[in-house]
Order: structure tokens, then C-alpha cells, then sequence
């Protein structure tokens, strides 16, 4: 019974810190906006466009 309530403790303590990474990450990118827009789960592309770009133009060979 006590490995049973410590594994439910531990899940739950994990949830809570990635509640806190995700809040932090995006306090973070709202306090330093040069850095890009805050990107949440999800998001779609290579990442380095600002969510004008389509499937295939952030490939390797356009230099980005």
C-alpha cells in the first residue's frame, strides 16, 4: 500500500513541476519578446518562423 500512495504522490508531484516549467517557459518569453514568440504545445514548423511559414519551406536546404 505504501509503494501504491508514494507512486501516486510521485506522479502527482511530476504533473505539478511541469505545470511550473510550462508557466515559467512562458512568463519568460512574454518578459523577453527579441527572443520570438512565446510557442506552446503543438505548435507546427522547424520553430524558427513566426507561424507565417507552410509544411516544406522550413526545410534544410533553404538555409534556415
Amino acid at each position: 500500500m505504501l509503494v501504491y500512495l508514494s507512486t501516486i504522490g510521485l506522479i502527482l508531484i511530476l504533473l505539478l513541476g511541469w505545470i511550473v516549467v510550462q508557466r515559467t517557459y512562458r512568463l519568460f518569453a512574454h518578459e523577453h519578446p527579441e527572443l520570438g514568440p512565446f510557442r506552446g504545445e503543438g505548435h507546427q514548423g522547424c520553430g524558427s518562423c513566426s507561424g507565417e511559414c507552410g509544411g516544406d519551406s522550413c526545410d534544410a536546404s533553404s538555409g534556415r
